[in-house]
Formats: structure tokens, C-alpha cells, sequence
């Protein structure tokens, strides 16, 4: 989740572990140790872009390195107030602000990597790395807590932010559900064979989903919204093994390929391949040149072709969230 989410989630999870103790101090210890796992970013300045995408929400996110960093935190913490709050109590504060970020980070599409240091990465996929009706309640109730004097009653505004975002994530998990039959009904109605489907929301909301599956010789790529009265009709896009040949052997195209988790399409534009991860979804669905979200070109340097960003245009997210927009209000 985004920056500001981690923060105010840090600051309630502090807050109900020692609120009575440390007072509006667990607005600093919340929001400082809750961004601790996003420090891999920094880290990542040091090495090359496609490097530092790999070790995202890595060891930094990991329950085992949580447990080994609540020690230290723990001792700082307790060396900072003194005899206000126990080494225990602080550990568990520390591990609970560091192990629900990542936990937050799982419900969304990027991969995470709980279990570190077994290779796997996690995603549920049911909302969007910002969303407003997540955070914009979680921040009132903070607020509340804030300007609370008494203990009874920041205990009772912290878990209701607590239990109304809880809630939230849990309804993400439902409608996604939901989603997932619908597109599963729509495949088997089309006579779609297919070897795996995910679905993700669309940014800022749960109203409209995307669906990508991979069938032998193509992806499809769909969208379904609550609020549709029509048919779910997919797009295809062929898998291009030919364009795909071009790239074997590229350290880079094998690191997009462990990045993206295998849901990637190469594409070629006046000559240049690119690699776009399917999971973010089109800037543009034009069939014979698509413009993908998060999308690689390969370029010719000294050792060869390489891969880098491909530029976007400020405008194409106006576009995107306008045709969104749109989309979401029903087929």
C-alpha cells in the first residue's frame, strides 16, 4: 500500500498495543517503525532498476525479519521512555507495526515475500495500492484518538478504525470472490479453455475488476463491473513466441520474467521489444499496438540489448482513470 496508508495503520497498531503508556508518542513509534519495510526502496537506489524491483518487498517485509528486528526496536524503545513501557510490550508493538505492513502489502497485486527466505511471493489481489476508502475513515479515527485525553476512550476510537478497516479489507476479499465467478462463468459460456485466470480491482475502488487468463496460444484480458447489465467479453492478445525467442538468454528479459511471475506479453512497436507485466493492466487496448501500465523496452547498449522503463506520457493517466471511470458506471 501506499506511503501514507502504511503510516496511519503503523499509528493505529501502536496505539492499541501501548496507548495507555506512551500517550500521542504512538503516533511517532507507529508511523517511524511502520515504514521500515518500504526502506528496501532506498536500498534499491544502489543497485539497478530491475535489481532493486526484485528485492521490493523482499527480506525487508519477511515475518523472520520482523521477529529479529522487534529486538533492537524494542530496546530503543524502552531506552527512550525509560520505565513507561516494558521490553515486552514494546516488542510486541515493534513486530505488530512491522508484520501488518506486510500483511497490508498482501491483500494487493505485487507480490510479497512473507515467508522470506523461501522464494515465494504473496498477493491476494483484492485492492488497489491506494485506496481512499481504506485510509480516508482509518485517518478520522486517528484523529479522534489524538485529540482523546482519556484511555477508555482512544482504546474505543483506535479499534474502531482498526475493526471499519479490517472490515473493509474482509468485504475486498468477498467481492473479489464474486468477481472471480463471474469471470470463471463468462469463460466457461465462451467456451474458454485456460490453464490459470487472476483478478485485481481496478485502481482507487472494488466496483470494477480486471481478469487475465492464460489460455495455450494467447492471453485474454477482461474487465467486470458490479454495476454491468452485459456480457464480460475479453480482449485477446497472442503469447508472440517468436518475439519471445529474441529475448532468450537476456539476463535482463529472465529478471522481468521472475519480476512479472510469468504473466508477461513481448510486444514489438517500429522494431523495438518490449516486455509488459499483464498485471497492471492497458494505458491504451488499441489491438495492433496495446500500451501496457508497467511495460520495458529493450534497448541496444555496449553488452547488448537491455532493458529500461518505457517513457509514459503525463496525459495517459487522465486518459486511463477518464476511460475508468467510465468503465466502472457499467457495460
Amino acid at each position: 500500500m501506499d506511503s501514507l496508508t502504511q503510516i496511519v495503520l503503523g499509528i493505529a497498531v501502536a496505539e492499541a498495543c501501548a496507548g495507555k503508556e506512551l500517550k500521542n508518542r504512538t503516533f511517532l513509534y507507529g508511523a517511524i517503525i511502520a515504514t521500515i519495510p518500504d526502506l528496501d526502496v532506498l536500498v534499491g537506489k544502489f543497485l539497478n532498476p530491475l535489481d532493486a524491483l526484485m528485492i521490493h518487498r523482499g527480506m525487508s517485509h519477511s515475518i523472520v525479519f520482523h521477529l529479529l528486528l522487534s529486538v533492537p526496536l524494542a530496546w530503543l524503545i524502552t531506552r527512550i521512555e525509560k520505565n513507561k513501557i516494558n521490553f515486552k510490550k514494546a516488542a510486541l508493538l515493534s513486530f505488530l507495526c512491522l508484520v501488518t505492513h506486510a500483511l497490508l502489502d498482501w491483500f494487493t497485486t505485487w507480490g510479497t515475500q512473507l515467508l522470506w527466505p523461501l522464494q515465494n511471493r504473496y498477493s491476494l489481489q483484492t485492492i488497489f495500492v491506494i485506496d481512499p476508502l481504506y485510509t480516508i475513515p482509518f485517518i478520522y479515527f486517528l484523529v479522534k484518538v489524538w485529540k482523546a485525553k482519556e484511555t477508555v476512550l482512544r482504546r474505543k476510537y483506535v479499534f474502531q478504525g482498526l475493526i471499519i478497516s479490517s472490515s473493509y479489507l474482509l468485504l475486498s476479499c468477498i467481492i473479489k470472490l464474486y468477481a472471480l465467478h463471474q469471470f470463471e462463468n463468462a469463460a466457461k459460456e465462451q467456451n474458454i479453455s485456460y490453464s490459470e485466470i487472476i483478478v485485481k480491482p481496478s485502481p482507487f475502488n472494488l466496483i470494477l475488476w480486471n481478469a487475465n487468463i492464460d489460455t495455450k496460444e494467447t492471453y485474454l484480458i477482461g474487465d467486470y463491473s458490479l454495476l454491468d447489465s452485459k456480457p464480460i467479453s475479453f480482449q485477446k492478445y497472442p503469447k508472440n513466441f517468436d518475439l519471445q525467442k529474441q529475448l532468450k538468454g537476456n539476463p535482463d528479459f529472465e529478471k522481468l520474467k521472475i519480476i512479472s511471475e510469468g504473466w508477461y506479453l513481448v510486444t514489438q512497436n517500429n522494431g523495438i521489444l518490449y516486455l509488459n507485466d499483464l498485471r497492471f493492466g492497458l494505458l491504451d487496448d488499441e489491438p495492433k499496438n496495446p500500451r501496457f501500465a508497467f511495460s520495458y523496452q529493450f534497448v541496444q547498449g555496449k553488452n547488448g540489448l537491455h532493458a529500461i522503463e518505457a517513457p509514459k506520457n503525463r496525459k495517459d493517466a487522465k486518459i486511463l482513470l477518464s476511460k475508468m471511470f467510465s468503465r466502472l458506471k457499467g457495460n
